[in-house]
């Protein structure tokens, strides 16, 4: 059940995160974008009723071999506020950072 628990949390990161990734302002070209990595640190388990509220940030922007690497960080609540997970995940910018520099 862990596993499916994990696609509902990642579904609803990724959503969130997505809503980062696609601002404007960032400048961030999606068509070369690759998923580096995804880690969960659970609180408490998460329980049929749960109402979810995702809040995502981007946590650290670093240039690596011509790529942008962008890691964000999504906390997961309760609608009253109790956490439940955090989540990190690094997308990989490929070749971008050569054009910026």
């Amino acid at each position: 059940m862990e596993g499916s628990i994990s696609s509902v949390i990642s579904g609803r990161t990724m959503r969130a995160m997505a809503a980062v990734m696609f601002d404007p302002e960032l400048g961030l070209d999606y068509s070369r974008v690759v998923h580096g990595e995804q880690r969960f640190a659970y609180s408490r388990p998460i329980t049929a009723g749960d109402r979810l509220v995702v809040e995502t940030t981007i946590e650290n922007i670093r240039v690596a071999a011509g790529n942008d690497i962008l890691t964000s960080r999504s906390e997961v609540s309760t609608e009253d506020g109790e956490h439940v997970v955090t989540t990190w995940a690094v997308t990989v910018a490929r070749g971008t950072a050569e054009e910026t520099a």
